[in-house]
């Protein structure tokens, strides 16, 4: 089962048993089948997806669980390490605080990543690889042998608007308070921030073409940075996130505090302050640090010190069991015996 299967939902949603929690700009996308069973309580644009494409709400359920990998693993050193436990983390989600921002960002990126994804192999009938006529011609590359050899788009080309447009018809659904609500337009913000994280910095790839190995022409197409690239910048737009106030209109943002300049479209946004997440509480969605692997030697996030909140730490040896002594049988199985090792774990007290 996926990390988010208690909860019958997926990062960046809405509760839908939980009045309280917000539907804005909030994909409900764990489930498509139960999604497209509730269409009454979705706006217009996630019903219209429901009803007439049922399979890119399948993409999307996809990229939900991507985005939620991915934020399980950028956050694993973390006090808050994008915990699945249902409880817990719907609480995270009805606060506006940097780590709800991030997830906001990578769900929407990852969406928007797996839909595109999609189109490339061939598996939905709306799209397929990019049209390139009217592209400018990809750079030249640099190295020996290149130096004049004729180019042309082609190979399959990830179509990553499409993917980009799929992504914010689904996530940036609206209520009808969305355009005067500052936590709708926060949410809108970091959604839009992690979708350009991945159409902002595709990458060109070309193939060469010629007898004995010459390049005498290229043959180029753009695809999707990779997924942890995705995660990677967005990790850094949340240690470097903006905290905002609402304007007086009630439409715009503005930055609380002494930033030089006001965020832009990639930046993540937030506005209030998350807890320490040093001790359990329901109330804020934080399981606390009791009982968390730690590094006893590192000084960054993962070290003792910082991820045990200054309570110190213990020392225990535990016994685990691994594959070992793999042997590879023709054809095609590979034979492993099991092997018990010891390990020196930290755990924080």
């Amino acid at each position: 089962s996926t990390p988010w299967s208690l909860l019958g939902l997926g990062a960046g949603f809405a509760l839908l048993s939980v009045p309280s929690c917000r539907a804005v700009g909030s994909p409900l996308v764990m489930d498509p089948n139960s999604i497209c069973r509730k269409t009454k309580r979705l706006a217009g644009k996630q019903a219209e997806l429901c009803q007439l494409e049922p399979e890119i709400v399948q993409e999307v359920a996809k990229g939900t669980k991507l985005g939620v990998r991915e934020c399980q693993y950028q956050f694993r050193f973390r006090r808050w390490n994008c915990t699945s436990h249902s409880k817990y983390f719907g609480k995270i989600l009805q606060q506006d605080i940097r780590e709800t921002a991030f997830v906001y960002a990578i769900t929407a990126a990852g969406v928007s990543h797996a839909i595109t994804q999609a189109c490339s192999m061939g598996e939905l009938l709306q799209c397929g690889c990019e049209l390139t006529r009217s592209r400018a011609p990809p750079s030249p590359t640099a190295g020996p042998g290149t130096e004049g050899t004729a180019w042309e788009w082609g190979g399959c080309g990830d179509d990553v608007q499409f993917g980009y447009e799929k992504s914010q018809q689904f996530m940036d659904a609206k209520n009808k308070k969305g355009k005067n609500d500052i936590r709708a337009l926060i949410d809108l913000h970091n959604n839009e921030a992690g979708r350009l994280a991945v159409r902002s910095y595709m990458r060109t790839e070309c193939k060469c073409h010629g007898l004995s190995g010459s390049c005498t022409l290229r043959t180029c197409w753009r695809k999707m940075p990779h997924f942890r690239e995705v995660g990677d910048r967005l990790l850094e737009r949340f240690n470097g996130a903006f905290k905002v106030m609402g304007g007086n209109d009630g439409k715009t943002l503005i930055p609380v505090g002494d930033n030089i300049k006001p965020p832009d479209k990639q930046d993540l946004i937030y506005s209030a302050d998350s807890p320490d997440f040093c001790s359990a509480n329901r109330k804020t969605g934080s399981l606390g640090t009791r009982g968390r692997v730690c590094n006893s030697t590192a000084m960054d996030t993962s070290g003792c010190d910082l991820l045990c909140c200054g309570r110190g730490h213990r020392d225990e040896t535990v016994v685990l069991e691994e594959n070992c002594l793999c042997r590879f049988h023709w054809c095609c199985v590979v034979q492993c015996r099991k092997c018990s090792v010891r390990q020196e774990l930290s755990l924080c007290i």
